[in-house]
């Protein structure tokens, strides 16, 4: 009785998660992911970049296009630069994920950004997640200096 119980709760946790991911809602003009906000006021990723040379931290929204996610779960997404460096978006307390689909679409991130270091374990950990090969994974081999968002909410705009 008791392995049948374990077996059941098993089985429930497996199914929920895999309910939780297939949940998700496909990326289209309008959708919202987490906090519901507007793009009122967004600013670029350039300005952000100005705006983080004078202060340590921005809180607001901020455009960009989603260049990858996370494949695992979409735990995370990454935004596109002109200058090539993509900007990593996390979102607070893990409270929603991104859809698979959602990369090459313009969004509007709210919340917090501001300049970190990644250590070497991060970013293999953001590399294994994102799919990459053990070979490119091996490579990383310094942190790194970035711009992350801890986002509140997420706006698909095209």
């Amino acid at each position: 009785m008791k392995k049948l119980l374990i077996t059941l709760a098993i089985s429930g946790i497996t199914i929920a998660g895999y309910a939780q991911q297939s949940a998700i809602k496909a990326a289209a003009p309008g959708v919202t992911y987490g906090k519901a906000i507007t793009k009122d006021k967004a600013i670029t990723l350039a300005s952000l970049n100005q705006h983080l040379t004078k202060d340590t931290v921005y809180q607001g929204k901020i455009t960009g296009e989603v260049l990858e996610v996370c494949k695992k779960k979409g735990c995370f997404m990454k935004l596109s630069q002109a200058n090539g460096d993509p900007v990593m978006v996390r979102f607070t307390d893990y409270a929603y994920f991104m859809p698979q689909n959602i990369v090459g679409k313009k969004v509007v991130v709210e919340g917090t950004a501001k300049v970190s270091e990644t250590s070497v374990d991060r970013l293999r950990h953001y590399a294994a997640d994102a799919g990459k090969s053990s070979k490119e994974i091996a490579k990383i081999n310094k942190p790194k200096k970035d711009i992350q968002i801890m986002a509140d909410g997420v706006l698909v705009t095209e």
